[in-house]
């Protein structure tokens, strides 16, 4: 909220424009880079896929979307947020998937 020029309240200061400040380094940290992406992407496909992982993808396959999410808190147990991101991340690799086979029945079927 901006400032409103008067001595007391939860705006008072004198009003001034603010600065636009650049980016910190340590605001990038944890983001995903290319090649964290790709080594993540290979150990993936490498070491595959965790039990409950395996569990949630079923679930998901079958409708089955609080009891998935249900079971990614119970495994992960951390932050609601880390457990949020574990889930999107088995939802998009089952999307992934489904969309893959989809794509291998419509070649089988030309």
């Amino acid at each position: 909220m901006a400032k409103a020029s008067i001595a007391v309240g939860l705006n008072k200061g004198y009003t001034v424009t603010r600065r636009t400040t650049r980016a910190r380094p340590s605001r990038r940290k944890g983001l995903m880079g290319k090649r964290r992406a790709i080594a993540k992407e290979v150990a993936r496909e490498v070491a595959g896929f965790a039990p409950y992982e395996k569990r949630m993808m079923e679930l998901l396959r079958n409708n089955l979307d609080k009891r998935a999410m249900r079971l990614c808190k119970r495994k992960v147990r951390t932050s609601p947020s880390s457990v949020e991101r574990a889930a999107r991340e088995i939802a998009g690799w089952e999307a992934d998937e489904t969309a893959g086979e989809q794509l291998l029945l419509w070649r089988v079927a030309w």
